[in-house]
């Protein structure tokens, strides 16, 4: 067996006989963009009504140029964001920005996750400001009958939308190992073992760069056996485990 066909993620680590694997954020695509969607949406919706009472205290104060000021201010620090997340080296640009404030830059992991969430808020942030503007907008100059409604109804629908992605985020993480010498699986977090001797059909559904995998386990003697119906694993673990079941029930 190739060592690239076994070395499933750059967390991994796998010989011939054995397959580990850590599926997050930080190895699936799939789950860092539902995470940073979920995340970034809170955050938007919290910074968009911020920045909103800003710009209504800075017109009361200041007029046009104070609505400005706020403006430039939240455009410089938008681009700020992306262009530290477009860096190749994100964290020496981010500790010179810091370097006069008692912050102490994350590292690897961590600032990764912060820059998804970074990220994610200014994207969301943007969505929602255009859609709370195109409603405010239509309902000044009464385009629409209805008024502004759809358009905030989009925005508020975001919120729930967020929420269902952090829990297929969270489903969507596994960290396990497949060894094949003894025929079984081992899930972390939480810990489960699977024998795969018990395993009679397995049937797989793709999302993006994660299967879920449905296990139907055989019945000796009527026997209930015990195990997870449903697993999580990468692509290249989810054939590997179907093709031994299936050429053995063949």
């Amino acid at each position: 067996m190739a060592d690239d066909e076994v070395n499933i993620t750059r967390d991994g680590t796998a010989d011939e006989t054995t397959i580990q694997w850590r599926w997050d954020a930080s190895t699936s695509r799939t789950v860092r963009l539902l995470w940073a969607f979920g995340v970034g949406t809170f955050f938007a919706a919290i910074v968009t009504v911020i920045c909103w009472r800003l710009y209504r205290m800075a017109g009361e104060v200041a007029g046009g140029f104070g609505r400005a000021v706020v403006i430039a201010l939240i455009i410089a620090l938008a681009a700020t964001v992306l262009a530290l997340a477009a860096s190749s080296d994100t964290e020496r640009h981010l500790k010179r920005i810091t370097r006069q404030l008692p912050i102490n830059v994350p590292s690897e992991t961590s600032l990764d996750r912060a820059m998804d969430a970074a990220v994610g808020t200014v994207v969301m942030g943007v969505i929602i400001g255009m859609l709370m503007g195109i409603g405010r907008y239509v309902s000044q100059n009464e385009l629409l009958a209805v008024g502004a409604g759809p358009f905030t109804g989009l925005a508020a629908l975001l919120l729930p939308l967020a929420l269902v992605a952090l829990v297929l985020a969270s489903f969507l993480q596994s960290v396990g190992a497949l060894d094949y010498e003894e025929q079984m699986i081992y899930l972390y977090e939480p810990e489960q073992t699977i024998d795969l001797a018990v395993i009679e059909v397995v049937s797989t559904r793709q999302f993006g760069d994660v299967v879920v995998v449905k296990l139907s386990y055989a019945q000796p003697d009527n026997q209930y056996i015990q195990g997870p119906r449903r697993i999580v694993v990468p692509p290249e673990v989810a054939h590997k485990l179907q093709s031994p079941i299936e050429h053995r029930m063949a």
